[in-house]
Order: structure tokens, then sequence, then C-alpha cells
């Protein structure tokens, strides 16, 4: 992995969840999938000016609060309408506990 910034200690996220995070200016959803995997994807909903980190997580997939939009978090593919672009993922690795990121230099997207 590219050289990442520590973000935060593994046991501040929840067991199963996000939790929103600035990094460099761009605001970040940290997400621990069911499977005990961590994932960064942009925290906006493509669809909607909605925090993705505000949703629901199932599996590795995250749900828009406001319209129910899905996501991917290993890929950032909406797996559920009304959002058709994908959201970006960011590199995450965890060293000694802490959750570290590597923010892709892809642009942030929406529809």
């Amino acid at each position: 992995m590219t050289a990442g910034v520590r973000v935060c200690a593994l046991d501040e996220l929840p067991e199963v969840g996000a939790a929103r995070a600035e990094i460099d200016g761009r605001v970040v959803a940290i997400v621990r999938a069911e499977d005990g995997s961590v994932h960064c994807i942009d925290d906006e909903c493509t669809h909607g000016k909605v925090s993705l980190a505000e949703g629901e997580v199932e599996g590795c997939q995250i749900e828009c609060w406001l319209h129910g939009s899905t996501f991917d978090l290993r890929t950032g593919a909406p797996s559920g309408l009304p959002a058709t672009v994908p959201v970006v993922v960011h590199q995450v690795e965890v060293v000694d506990g802490d959750v570290h990121v590597a923010l892709s230099d892809q642009p942030a997207r929406t529809a």
C-alpha cells in the first residue's frame, strides 16, 4: 500500500458500521464490514448529498439512509438504485491496531 495516514484506532470503530473522518480536506467513511474487514469510501452518496457514514452496513455493503442506494465497500459500485455512479474507494491498512488510509487520486463522483 502507498503510505497512508493514521485515521483512528481500530477499536474506535463500531463492530459493524461506519465513522466519518476527514483526510486532507476529503470527507470519507471508514467502515467495518460484518466480516471484520475495514474499508474507506468517499462519505457522500453519489445519488444525493447524504453522508454514507450514517447508513446501515450489511455484509460488505453500505446503504444510504435517505434513498436506500447500496454500495459495495470493496469496489464502490452501486448495487441498489437509485444510485448509478460508484463511490470512490480508498486503500486501507490496519497496522498495530491503527487504521491507515491512502487516498485515491480519483476525484469525488456525483451523479
